[in-house]
Formats: structure tokens, C-alpha cells, sequence
């Protein structure tokens, strides 16, 4: 029984297409955990100018 060259290529780009998918949903998630991190960095740089300032409000109110 001889298969038709055709049938290799589909397997092929089947093959080809599942790959560049995982590569590229895994790199996405790269990005989404960076770009989260970063969030998240900024959002506790924020907190902590906060607290800051009301130390500080604190401090001068009690001088």
C-alpha cells in the first residue's frame, strides 16, 4: 500500500502547527508573569510611599 506524498506534508504541518502553538502559548505566559510581576512591583512601591506619608502625617501631628 503506497501512501500519497500529500498525506506526509499534512503530517508534517500538523506536527509543525501543534509546536509553533506550545512555543508560542509558553512564551505568552512568559510575558503575562512578567508583565504581572511588574504590576505587582508597582502597586507595593505605591503601598509603601503610602505608609510612608502617613508616618510622616503621624510624626508631625504628635510634634
Amino acid at each position: 500500500m503506497i501512501i500519497p506524498i500529500w498525506v506526509y506534508f499534512a503530517a508534517i504541518g500538523i506536527l509543525l502547527s501543534a509546536y509553533m502553538a506550545i512555543r508560542t502559548g509558553r512564551e505568552e505566559r512568559e510575558e503575562e508573569n512578567e508583565s504581572i510581576e511588574l504590576e505587582g512591583r508597582i502597586y507595593m512601591e505605591r503601598l509603601e510611599k503610602e505608609r510612608e506619608a502617613r508616618r510622616a502625617s503621624r510624626q508631625s501631628l504628635e510634634v
